[in-house]
């Protein structure tokens, strides 16, 4: 079944453009509630769902559209207001709740939103629940009698809850005592949350990005905006940066000189220290993962496989091979013995043990594997453009591959969640990269 509503990672859109639409968002609240309670074992009594949000403007409308379906089918809510994502899925985990829900746009500016489900395990949810909601929502819209309505209520120090959680994850025998750490959140879920787990690890913390007021999230700011972060580094003399973006499920560090350091590399950081205690049998990347990481990979003898792009199909992967690590370089990291789902904070948090153990900073722990060059360009499409039927574009796409040869690829990908044309060209030399880029971003625009 081709699903309507949910894409790579959940619903996603604009803010009062369909579907992120009130009326929509409480359709399919009480649709997932139905499909839910279908699914709930009667023994286990009402269905009860946890919702948390990051801190766009428009999660206080959805908030209420979504508590309102939920109620009206019967199951009940815990409201946890401003956290991040993968805080939801570990109190899911947690609280044993049936299942968790998140509204957020993830790295979207404020104007975009999103709705994001966690099972009751804190994964993500399978296609097969996800095409039962979309059936669902065809279905008219019936509110159960009033004695079945469900509940609403907080859920108390979801927060300190979560921040014990990550605290858990950092090894026992270490700290992070003399660490001076910039802390950039993004104005995000995790702004009253970050700086206090480095901060209760013993590191000296100078937080930025912690001031959300709606709509500054991910504006010039965290993950995908790293220079304020370099920026920040060099002005307070401080050791390391940590950058997270809206939801906090995504990692970009900084080094005390201010050099960017991406998920492919901190990939790299993680599989390298756990071979050095003990074994790795091998890690997933993605098709945009960089060629030196599978390289280097290849020649510790660890195994390297790679997924669609998207964390999603990072984690369905790593369940495949019995694998624990894997991730992307936009920062989406997962270690399946610490979470279920991508976590920006426990990432950093593995990078600093490994820090620590190897008494290396990040650019000496990373100096024998050297990214090969890549140029991404997003191009804007029209909805529904079928670039696979382009000529003019295929004929392109083969020209730039024979031109590299061995010594480079070109991945050509829709995004997941915007109407745009990813254009990937990877090469040993920067500047053939750019070229041949820019030559296939031409031939779409055209």
């Amino acid at each position: 079944m081709a699903r309507k509503y949910f894409g790579t990672d959940g619903i996603r859109g604009s803010v009062g453009t369909a579907p992120i639409t009130p009326d929509f968002v409480m359709r399919l609240g009480h649709a997932a509630g139905k499909v839910l309670a279908r699914s709930e074992n009667a023994a286990t009594g009402r269905p009860t769902v946890l919702i948390g949000k990051d801190t766009r403007i428009s999660g206080y409308m959805l908030e209420a559209a979504l508590e309102a379906g939920f109620t009206a089918a019967g199951v009940d809510v815990l409201l946890a207001g401003p956290i991040p994502t993968p805080a939801v899925a570990y109190l899911t985990r947690a609280l044993r709740l049936s299942a968790g829900v998140v509204l957020s746009a993830s790295h979207n500016p404020y104007h975009d939103n999103g709705i994001k489900f966690f099972s009751a395990q804190g994964n993500k949810l399978p296609d097969a629940v996800e095409e039962a909601i979309e059936a669902a929502l065809e279905t008219p819209m019936l509110c159960v009698s009033s004695e079945k309505l469900g509940r609403a209520k907080r859920l108390d120090d979801a927060r300190g809850r979560y921040i014990e959680f990550c605290k858990s994850t950092f090894p026992n025998e270490l700290d992070l005592r003399g660490m001076k750490l910039v802390v950039d959140c993004a104005h995000g879920a995790a702004y009253h949350i970050a700086p206090d787990v480095f901060h209760e690890l013993g590191a000296e913390v100078i937080a930025i990005g912690n001031q959300p007021n709606g709509f500054n999230i991910n504006e010039r700011c965290g993950a995908t905006a790293p220079q304020v972060l370099s920026e920040a580094v060099r002005t307070h003399s401080a050791d390391l940066g940590i950058a997270l973006d809206g939801d906090a499920d995504r990692l970009i560090m900084v080094d005390g000189s201010g050099r960017v350091f991406n998920g492919d590399e901190l990939l790299y950081v993680m599989v390298k220290d756990r071979l050095s205690n003990g074994s790795v049998k091998g890690a997933v990347g993605t098709l945009m993962t960089n060629m030196a990481v599978e390289s280097a990979f290849k020649a510790m003898g660890v195994g390297f496989a790679r997924a669609k792009v998207g964390d999603r199909y990072v984690l369905e992967l790593l369940q495949e091979r019995g694998w624990q690590i894997g991730g992307e370089g936009s920062g989406h990291l997962l270690f399946l013995d610490k979470h279920t789902t991508g976590d920006g904070i426990i990432s950093a948090l593995q990078v600093l043990a490994a820090l620590r153990h190897s008494g290396q900073t990040l650019s000496g722990i990373t100096s024998d594997m050297q990214l090969w060059p890549q140029t991404l360009l997003n191009v804007k499409i029209a909805p529904g453009f079928d670039w696979k039927a382009s000529k003019s574009l295929m004929a392109e796409k083969e020209r730039a591959e024979a031109e590299l040869g061995e010594a480079g690829r070109v991945l050509i990908r829709p995004s997941g969640t915007e109407p745009l044309l990813r254009v990937m060209v990877e090469a040993r030399e920067a500047s053939l990269a750019k070229s041949l880029a820019e030559r296939l971003a031409a031939c779409i625009a055209s």
